[in-house]
């Protein structure tokens, strides 16, 4: 019984977190946006790439490294995804001026995938070159799954001309199992999560050992296939699985990482960069958060009660 209201909640906030109205709703009530925002500050670096900064840095000096996202997603004018775009070359420009050891992600549709294929080509040509000056990797984050082939063809044709450009594969999709047998071609690090959007029921596997084991299925063959990864998931049995596997293999360290989100279970993080594993915390910032906040909700609703809790201390 605990388990199916879990799982209603779950896709209940999932629903909530694509819900467009609520989401403007939200971020133009000043006193709706200020009391919401003091339960996803839990899981942003901030409002601004300044205050990320300051919290990268401190993980920086605690020996991990960093990947940086400027919020947002499906905007609408060729302006606004400039504007993003700009924003993402400003974050490799701090990278590399502030010496952090950090690299960073973006979302499609924030430069632009909704509007043209070209605009967004053009302003992520822009953004790699900027990032290519000092080596600096930028991964191309997952959306929901009716843009998936869009994603993956603006990818492949990046990866051509950019050696810097990775890009994210979400387990849960069925479909997965094809587009990865076509990323690995590529050169580009795949940085595969279970997925967080909500999808009708024939298109994705549900939690559970199923989607565990697709999951692992396809770390072991990127590790196994010797290209490189990112394990990005807080599961600790997972995490445990793969380095059952690192040892295994004898997986050269520059292939791989683990890599969590700000604000969850960081501990675990931790003790695997103890452990001399790669290392990466991911940070969000920016206004853009309520999709953010609802998925990292949904992965675990009891956080519901966390989140209450933030909101009235």
């Amino acid at each position: 019984m605990e388990k199916d209201l879990l799982l209603i909640g779950a896709n209940a906030l999932r629903k909530a977190a694509m819900n467009e109205l609520a989401k403007q709703y939200i971020l133009s009530n000043e006193i709706l946006f200020k009391t919401i925002k003091k339960a996803a500050d839990r899981y942003i670096g901030g409002e601004t790439l300044e205050e990320t900064i300051t919290k990268v840095k401190d993980q920086n000096k605690q020996g991990l490294k960093t990947s940086i996202e400027f919020m947002g997603e499906n905007v609408l004018t060729e302006s606004e995804a400039v504007e993003a775009a700009n924003e993402f070359i400003r974050i490799a420009q701090e990278i590399t001026s502030q010496k952090l050891n950090s690299t960073f992600s973006l979302d499609l549709s924030h430069i632009g995938l909704s509007i043209s294929r070209d605009l967004c080509l053009n302003n992520l040509a822009s953004i790699c070159q900027e990032a290519e000056k000092n080596n600096i990797e930028v991964t191309i984050s997952a959306e929901n799954v009716e843009i998936t082939d869009a994603i993956i063809d603006i990818y492949k044709t990046a990866s051509k001309t950019y050696k810097n450009v990775s890009i994210t594969l979400q387990a849960y999709l069925h479909r997965s199992k094809d587009d990865f047998e076509d990323l690995i071609q590529e050169n580009g690090r795949i940085r595969i999560v279970k997925g967080a959007f909500e999808t009708p029921k024939h298109l994705s596997i549900p939690r559970g050992k199923e989607l565990d084991e697709r999951y692992l299925y396809y770390i072991d063959q990127l590790l196994s296939r010797n290209h490189r990864c990112s394990i990005a998931t807080h599961h600790d049995l997972i995490q445990k699985e793969v380095v059952s596997m690192l040892q295994n293999y004898k997986t050269n360290k520059d292939l791989y990482e683990f890599e969590s989100l700000y604000g969850i279970q960081t501990e675990q993080l931790i003790k695997l960069k103890e452990q001399g594993y790669p290392t990466k915390l991911y940070f969000v910032y920016g206004k853009e958060w309520y999709l953010y906040l609802c998925n990292r909700i949904a992965e675990y609703p009891l956080n519901l009660f966390q989140a209450l809790n933030d909101i009235v201390s």
